[in-house]
């Protein structure tokens, strides 16, 4: 606050407790709502219903009371599922949604918890209205449809619209409206199971009149200022459903990476159908997909974009027409092979003079263009006798080519080629090569000596090996196995997610390796690029140890000098479990050492009495082969940290013009449990500065718990807002320190205990004028009055007697005429109190001000109270007219809001221009007018009473401060 802020700070403070759990109290909950609402509906005594509209601002507050302060979070269920992002939860006071749509409305919960008792929680209902644009869809009668589709029949014309509330619905008939027997051709109906969905126009056997424009009109009434929408239809004896052709062959067969275009027309519809190219199941279209109308080209074509299209048209008469067309995209994948041993024999060898088949399999599209042949040694290989070539139908996919060979020699020994290709091209051929000789033999599968049982620390990489002979070499399928006691085993995943992993050279390798992937990993041989016989397979065991898993890992421990206490640390899981130590330290200092027990899991360590040596931070070690685990006590003196109470009744007020006083209170946390609180160190710093002052406050004796501390901090500098740190201080030194920000406000307390307005502020503590008035009032002050006022009429001073002080007046004089009307507004104030009445009992107030009405014009003096429910009302609850002489009076009137509300003054100018009326310390409080004033207040009374804050016996202190 710059060099202001360098002026003399008084401080000014009492302390008062109470015993026991003092002002310790579970927390209450109640929900308060601003923004954009529609409506707030109180439905019995559990449901609150906030009405929106669709994309306006959802605001929210959670007024909590308890101490300590609670934490609040907001949750909802019901409704949509995924309204927010992230949208589980908020921790703030506020719930604030903006552009809320449809999808967000539900109920809201608040809940508020500090520990003591049972959470407090508090709900709203969030209703979200909206209206969409309606739309009309025409039908015929079922069995009725001909060519002339709408001659001499009957059409069903149904208007729907997406709405909250439910709509209301009106058809016209160009400019009549229609409704239900109104003409005898027509009739309005709404189906029994739509009953509020849609309404139903049902023409009986077309007649000339009844081919015109149709309007339906769709309306919720105005609720939250949703206005009415329409759709228009036109009905002739054109009318009729759509109808498409494909201009494409079908399937449309293409090469890869050409462009290729998709044509669909309208044949037939009125009015014109609109035309949309889509895929099976909500598919997107291809990402470089172009789409004009009904023409849909995309370039460069890839196999994974072939499939099939839909061409959907629709108009809205009748059903949508919808064709479809297949692209298939040339390509050739997966190319595989296997060789089969004689079937005949046990042996999965192959030997001269027995049978071998050799398969060859490939994935084609389109699959009647795949086309197989096969070389050996690199030329052409024909069927014959002993040398058979088969293929299956083109119409399996994938297809497949088999060479048998019959009675095997020694001249079949070569390298046989599988070349697979598409008759009409557009893609490269796959040639597979497969070895028959003396040492092709079937694959053998064993795991290397001594690596069959592994043991690995958490953080490894592990190689899992099998090794794997014969010719060709097999691919190595490796996967995991959970033994599940006696029953089969059952697989799960690998570590990567996967059923499975392809491995070549037989190795699995597994990085930093955890605890959760030990157990039985199996490898086998895959049957296929290999010999087609039974999987030969084999099982790896891998153990992972770990360190000790223990807790707890951090805990602080805050204890007076020379009392005793325990410290434990527990044993969750280790792998190895055996031979563990345990090691106990104070810093690097050497405690203890000892062995774990096979029936103990923890370990203690005692102190008998904590003297200053023995603050700091214990450690526990376990370890086992795998490493240690740490238990971590930070052993301190430090006091917890001071409890702020936000539940101060009247915290701020005002006396003087430009500065403001606020009661700070707060109760310590766990007093007992370190030494004395010796005194605290206040800290105070204006928001928007880096400097602070501190200042220290003693204590004198002992603090008990939920003993509520109080000090006053006076000439605050308005409108600034401060941040506040206390810390406590034992002979240990400091504690842990505490913040809140103190905000300046207009005395205008949300709960409506009580408010205070003296004028002497130029924002009028938050009093407005009324725009639909004929005049304003005027603050004022008689120090700065113009000598050329109107005499006879009028204050010389304010109530109190003061020149400088400020009050309202409404000036008379030219051009203001006869029952010419100034209002002044106060502030709004919100019936949603943190302890809210029931409606039948609503709460009592005390609307007291001063008012002067002095000169032989006086017209009237009125005070109005305005309630916002669901429509605003004016009630007069006070009047006054003439001239009640030159003198400041007092007057008292009780009022009974039920809803938010304010009051409303208003002053009517009489007959002339000696008629200013004058109006001055306005109060509000809580209960039944008290002390009803004298019928006559002399001019220049004495000041009024003053406040309970100033009758204390208070110390002022002239703080010096010092900077930090």
């Amino acid at each position: 606050m710059g060099l202001v802020f360098g002026l003399l700070w008084l401080f000014t403070g009492f302390l008062q407790g109470v015993h026991g759990q003092g002002v310790y109290a579970p927390p209450s909950v109640h929900i308060i709502h601003s923004g954009q609402a529609c409506n707030v509906e109180e439905e019995r005594y559990s449901e609150r219903v906030y009405t929106i509209r669709e994309g306006q601002t959802l605001e929210l507050q959670c007024l909590v009371t308890g101490h300590p302060r609670p934490q609040i979070r907001w949750t909802k269920t019901a409704g949509g599922a995924s309204d927010r992002p992230g949208d589980a939860a908020t921790n703030n006071d506020t719930l604030k949604i903006e552009r809320i749509t449809r999808h967000q409305g539900g109920r809201y919960y608040c809940k508020a918890d500090n520990g003591l008792g049972s959470p407090a929680i508090r709900s709203i209902r969030v209703d979200v209205y909206y209206l969409d644009d309606p739309l009309i869809t025409v039908h015929q009668s079922v069995g009725e449809s001909k060519e002339q589709f709408y001659f001499e029949r009957t059409v069903f014309l149904r208007c729907v619209a997406n709405s909250n509330p439910p709509v209301h619905y009106t058809w016209r008939r160009g400019r009549e409206v229609l409704t239900q027997g109104s003409d005898s051709g027509v009739e309005i109906y709404e189906p029994f199971f739509t009953q509020g969905e849609t309404k139903i126009l049902k023409l009986k056997n077309l007649r000339p009149q009844d081919y015109a424009d149709y309007t339906c009109i769709s309306s919720v009434r105005n609720v939250c200022g949703i206005g009415d929408k329409s759709a228009h239809f036109v009905l002739s004896n054109k009318t009729a459903p759509p109808s498409i052709k494909l201009l494409l062959d079908d399937p449309l067969v293409v090469n890869h990476g050409e462009t290729i275009t998709l044509v669909c027309v309208a044949s037939g519809g009125d009015p014109p159908p609109s035309l949309q190219w889509m895929r099976p199941g909500g598919e997107e279209l291809p990402k470089r997909s172009i789409v004009k109308a009904g023409t849909l080209t995309i370039p460069g074509v890839t196999i994974d974009e072939g499939g099939p299209y839909t061409c959907v048209a629709s108009n809205n008469v009748g059903n949508p027409a919808k064709k479809t067309a297949n692209l298939l995209v040339r390509g050739l994948r997966k190319g595989r092979f296997w060789i089969t041993p004689d079937p005949y024999h046990n042996d999965d060898n192959i030997q001269i003079g027995r049978e071998v088949k050799i398969s060859c399999q490939v994935e084609a599209t389109p699959p009647e263009e795949l086309q197989f042949s096969w070389l050996k040694n690199g030329r052409p290989l024909r069927s014959s006798e002993r040398m058979v070539i088969t293929h299956t139908d083109t119409e399996v996919s994938p297809g497949t080519t088999n060479l048998d060979i019959i009675d095997l020699k020694f001249t079949d020994f070569g390298t046989y080629t599988c070349v697979a290709s598409l008759r009409n091209g557009g893609s490269p051929e796959i040639s597979i090569d497969v070895n028959i000789s003396s040492t092709t033999v079937p694959p053998e599968l064993t795991v290397p000596r001594g690596r069959s049982h592994l043991i690995a620390q958490e953080g490894d990489t592990v190689d899992l090996q099998c090794l794997v002979s014969g010719k060709p070499k097999p691919i190595i399928l490796w996967s995991r196995v959970e033994e599940s006691g006696a029953a089969a085993a059952t697989v799960s995943l690998m570590p990567d997610g996967s059923v499975q992993i392809e491995s070549y050279d037989g190795v699995l390798r597994l990085n930093n390796v955890t605890r959760e992937m030990s157990g039985t990993y199996r490898c086998q041989t895959s049957q296929y690029n290999g010999f087609n016989v039974k999987p030969r397979e084999a099982l790896i065991q891998l153990v992972v140890q770990f360190p000790p898993v223990v807790e707890p890992v951090f805990t602080e421990i805050r204890q007076a000098l020379g009392r005793a206490f325990s410290l434990t640390c527990r044993l969750l899981r280790a792998h190895p479990a055996r031979l563990l130590r345990y090691e106990w330290k104070l810093g690097s200092r050497l405690l203890t050492v000892g062995q774990f027990s096979e029936q103990r899991d923890d370990t203690n360590y005692q102190v008998k009495a904590l003297n200053r040596e023995g603050y700091g931070e214990y450690t526990c070690d376990i370890t086992n082969e795998a490493g240690a685990g740490r238990c971590t006590f930070l052993v301190t003196g430090k006091a917890y940290p001071p409890e702020f109470y936000y539940d101060t009744y009247s915290a701020l007020w005002q006396n003087k013009p430009r500065v403001y006083g606020f009661k700070l209170q707060w109760t310590q946390m766990e007093p007992n449990a370190v030494d004395r609180i010796l005194a605290y160190r206040l800290g105070i710093r204006q928001m928007t500065q880096s400097r602070w002052w501190e200042q220290e406050i003693p204590m004198e004796g002992n603090i008990q718990k939920g003993e509520l501390l109080t000090y006053n901090l006076t000439e605050l500098i308005k409108p600034e807002s401060y941040l506040i740190r206390l810390t406590p201080i034992t002979r240990y030194g400091e504690g842990d320190a505490t913040e809140r920000i103190i905000m300046y406000s207009a005395p205008v307390n949300p709960h409506l205990r009580e408010f205070q307005c003296g004028f002497e502020d130029e924002n009028m503590c938050l009093f407005s004028q009324d725009k639909t008035d004929v005049f304003d009032w005027t603050r004022h002050s008689a120090a700065t009055r113009n000598t050329k006022y109107t005499p006879n009429t009028g204050p010389s001073s304010d109530h109190n007697g003061s020149k400088q002080g400020f009050y309202m007046y409404i000036e008379t004089s030219r051009p203001r005429l006869e029952g010419d009307k100034a209002r002044l507004l106060s502030p709004t104030f919100n019936m949603n109190t943190k302890n809210p009445a029931p409606s039948a009992n609503s709460p009592t107030y005390c609307f007291a001000f001063f008012y002067h009405m002095y000169g032989k014009h006086i017209g009237a003096l009125n005070v109005l109270l305005r309630q916002k429910g669901q429509t605003v009302t004016d009630t007069s609850v006070w009047t006054l007219t003439g001239n009640q002489g030159d003198r400041w009076r007092q007057a008292k009137v009780n009022i009974h809001p039920t809803a938010a509300f304010q009051l409303v003054i208003e002053g009517v100018r009489g007959a002339g221009i000696e008629g200013d009326i004058a109006i001055d310390d306005v109060t509000i409080e809580e209960g039944e007018c008290k002390d009803p004033p004298p019928k006559n207040l002399r001019t220049n009374a004495p000041p009024s009473s003053p406040h309970i804050w100033q009758l204390c016996v208070t110390l002022s202190l002239a703080v010096i401060g010092w900077q930090r």
